[in-house]
């Protein structure tokens, strides 16, 4: 019994020695590689982020922005689109012509309904940026994209004795319509509402730890 006891205590210690040895060669290896598996994994991660904008562009825009994670070019934008309508607002306006000759008047007054839409023209660069601390959006400053007659009606047309109302008459103050719908639309601060939009829809669609911020470039376009 002494003798196996003899034998097995330097057995037991060399098993020890071996298992406190391969363990700790296993820590420094973790140790070791920490950086590149912790480099690795918030790539990663910056990459799904990627991948989670551009589908939210697709689906909003129909359109693959480029994307940059830490200054690489990770995404070049694919599909040409030249226009994104973010906001279609109902405008209602009114004009009337008075004229009067030699004493006799005319009377022209017109109330025309319009549809105003107001977006981004992405003829211009749109890039995204995706860094560790937040997702920047990169694209131009929100315009009034077009200006689309939905109806007009004739609410006065009074011709004089000898002051009729021309053909000339009646087509200036139908382009006169538009104009004015336009205005209205700028003044109202539209195209602001549009970019303010286009964050909401991106913030429902993206959920980041990060923040994601639009920087829009250029000067504000006048309507």
């Amino acid at each position: 019994m002494s003798n196996s006891a003899r034998v097995s205590w330097p057995t037991a210690l060399t098993l020890v020695v071996f298992i406190v040895a391969a363990a700790a060669v296993l820590v420094f290896l973790r140790v070791e590689s920490w950086p590149a598996r912790t480099a690795a994994q918030s790539t990663a991660g910056l990459e799904k982020l990627g991948r989670d904008v551009r589908a939210a562009f697709i689906d909003i825009a129909h359109l693959q922005p480029r994307v940059t994670i830490n200054n690489r070019v990770y995404l070049e934008q694919t599909t040409p689109t030249s226009e994104l309508v973010i906001l279609s607002r109902r405008m209602e306006v009114e004009h009337e012509l008075l004229h009067t000759w030699a004493g006799s008047s005319k009377r022209v007054k017109l109330h025309g309904t319009f549809a105003i839409k107001a977006g981004f023209d992405l003829r211009h660069d749109l890039a995204v940026d995706v860094r560790p601390n937040e997702i920047v959006v990169q694209l131009p400053h929100a315009q009034l994209l077009g200006v689309e007659q939905d109806a007009v009606d004739v609410l006065a047309f009074e011709n004089g004795f000898w002051n009729r109302i021309s053909a000339n008459d009646l087509q200036s103050e139908l382009s006169t319509l538009p104009q004015l719908a336009r205005q209205k639309a700028a003044e109202s601060n539209l195209p602001a509402e549009a970019e303010r939009a286009l964050q909401q829809q991106l913030n429902e669609r993206i959920h980041t730890p990060q923040p994601l911020r639009l920087v829009f470039t250029g000067a504000v376009k006048k309507d």
